[in-house]
Parts: C-alpha cells; structure tokens; sequence
C-alpha cells in the first residue's frame, strides 16, 4: 500500500450550481500523475501525465468552468448510470412488469436518462489515495425501479487510476455503471486521434442496427475491421469502417463467466510516447472515436472539440442487455452486492 500512501489528496470549492449547492474539485496526486475529480457527476475533469519527453499535458477532455460541465450533454469525463449505453425504445420488462424510460437517443434511452447520474452532485469523502463519491438514487429515478445506493471509488497508486463502482439496490433493477471520460494522449487540445494505435483484447463485437441497439448476434472479429487484437493506427482503420466511425461494444468474457480482471485494450501515442492501458472486471467495454462533436462544444483552454477528436473507453456490460436472454445479466437484485473495478494506467512507450 506504499503507492496510496504517496498519493496527496486534496479537496477545495469549485463552484455553485443552482439548487443543488456547492460542487467541489479534488485533486489527486501521485509522482507521476495528476487526477481532478468533480462531485458533480464523479466528472473526472482531468489527468496529467508526462510524455516520452517530460512534458506534463491534460489528456482528458472537459470544460474551463463549472457552467460547461452542468450544460454539457456528451457525458464528458463522466459517471454514467442507472444504466450505461442504450436501452431499446426506452422499455424493459423486470420481475413481470413493464418499465418505460425517457427516450433521450433517437427511439431509445441512453445513460440513464434525461437527468442520469452525470447530473447528480455526489458526497464525497476522503480514502486512502483517492476519494469516494456516494449517491441515493430514489425508487422511480427516471423511471427505473428501486433505491439504489451507488458508490465510485477513485484512488491514484502511482501510474494507475482505479475506479470501483459498488451499488445496492431495494428492489430488481439495471445497472450498468461506466466513466465516459474522453482522452487524447496528445493533449486535450490536439484536433484529432489519427495519429494513435489502438488494441482491443476482444475476439468478439456486437453489430447493431441503424439506431445503434446491438442485433443479438455476437460477431468474432476475425477478418473485419473491427479486429483489434493487433495494434491498428485509428486513423487508416476508420476509414475502412461503415458509418461514422466506431461506437461499439467489444466483449471481453461470455455470458455467465465468473467475475474477474482482465486486460482489456492499449492506446499509445508513438509522436509523444504516451500510452494508457485499461482493465477491467466488467464483461465488455464501448469504443467510441467521439463520432458526435461536431465543433460546437469549447472546450478546455477556447479549444473546439470536433469528430475524432478523441477516444472513450466505457468499460461495462453489454448493451441493451435487459432486452437480450443471451447477453450477460445486467439485474441488481436486493440480496446482492453489484462490485466492478477498472484500471487506468498512464505510461510511457
């Protein structure tokens, strides 16, 4: 526990919001890494490591001000739930009755609905190396069933970012608890990810429909432009994929496989030696290339974000998975625990 130890963790008043009251900053700091953290939507504002060269630059996107951050509607650097990703047309079915949600996403709803976890202040408390954020999420919170009383742990050891999300709930209901954090290993500011080499550890992926809701079937990689397995520069590999460019969940472990960490992707920046490296415990994660900025949002320091700009990670469970048998259980039941862990670790190549 050396590591935690030398994490110095502090906390000061960032802003106010309407309403809800004061939102504040946390800083974690390691001898490599700096961490901000927001209790508005457990926001990881910022993380600042070194480049192959020394240089410190902010990788993670987000706003100058506390009003970007309550405006923002693309989930920057955020804790997103009671449910992650899409439900299909808002509707799921639990214990024999029917839910309906807001639809925030085309048909369907998306991150938990029209005021989702983002939006919440949560409590924070100090721990050792990092903070904890708690939050009651009220039976009929944007339509899903039960209490749930949620927690996301951040604690900085060295190079490495952990985040562990723990919740339980008053009655059955979807979870699905992921960080929608944006990273550029350029530098927040850098216009695009062409330039940086991605690697999924996923034999398979989810093909969706035009609406972005996976069909059900789950697609081995092999000979697609969806294999990641090997390193494959952004750039050139998103010219070779239908639409956009990638939104889409890639799976990790099959339905019903036991709880464990696994090596999940690699991201490096070869200009500036950067690298993140991510695992999980969850079944899968979405990879998102930021096909939705479009230049209107301005971001830290007057930059644009526009398409491409950036990359997610969203470690979590299969999407829609309260709509599909086969797809790993997303249910929270009142006897159990919901626990998952992700690493994020910032080194240099």
């Amino acid at each position: 526990m050396q590591g935690l130890r030398m994490t110095e963790v502090s906390r000061q008043q960032w802003g106010e919001v309407s309403g809800p009251g004061p939102v504040d900053l946390w800083v974690l700091q390691s001898s490599s890494v700096r961490v901000e953290v927001l209790t508005l939507g457990a926001i990881i504002r910022s993380v600042c490591c070194r480049g192959r060269d020394g240089q410190m630059e902010d990788v993670v996107l987000g706003y100058d001000d506390l009003e970007g951050y309550v405006s923002d509607k693309r989930y920057l650097g955020a804790v997103v739930g009671r449910v992650a990703n899409r439900i299909a047309l808002g509707r799921f079915v639990v214990e024999g009755k029917e839910y309906r949600l807001d639809v925030n996403n085309g048909p369907n709803a998306l991150h938990g609905g029209l005021r989702g976890f983002n939006k919440a202040i949560w409590l924070a408390t100090a721990v050792e190396g990092g903070v904890q954020l708690s939050l009651t999420s009220p039976d009929g919170d944007q339509g899903y069933p039960g209490e749930v009383q949620v927690s996301v742990s951040y604690t900085l050891q060295g190079e490495t970012l952990t985040a562990e999300y723990q919740a339980r709930a008053t009655k059955t209901t979807p979870i699905n608890l992921t960080n929608h954090s944006y990273f550029n290993l350029a530098g927040q500011g850098a216009a695009d990810i062409y330039d940086h080499q991605v690697s999924i550890s996923a034999p398979s992926y989810l093909p969706v429909d035009d609406t972005s809701i996976p069909t059900g079937e789950i697609r081995q990689v092999d000979g697609t432009p969806f294999d990641l397995t090997k390193p494959a520069l952004i750039g050139p590999r998103l010219k070779e994929l239908p639409g956009l460019g990638f939104d889409h969940h890639f799976c990790l472990s099959a339905p019903g496989e036991s709880w464990r960490e696994r090596p999940t992707a690699r991201v490096c920046h070869p200009a500036s030696g950067r690298a993140l490296e991510v695992s999980t415990s969850q079944p899968g994660v979405q990879f998102y290339t930021a096909n939705f900025l479009d230049g209107s949002i301005i971001g830290k320091g007057g930059v644009r974000y526009g398409k491409h700009s950036s990359f997610c990670l969203e470690t979590q469970n299969w999407p829609d998975a309260v709509n599909q048998a086969f797809f790993p259980n997303c249910l929270l039941r009142p006897d159990e625990d919901y626990r998952h862990v992700t690493r994020f670790t910032f080194t240099t190549v």
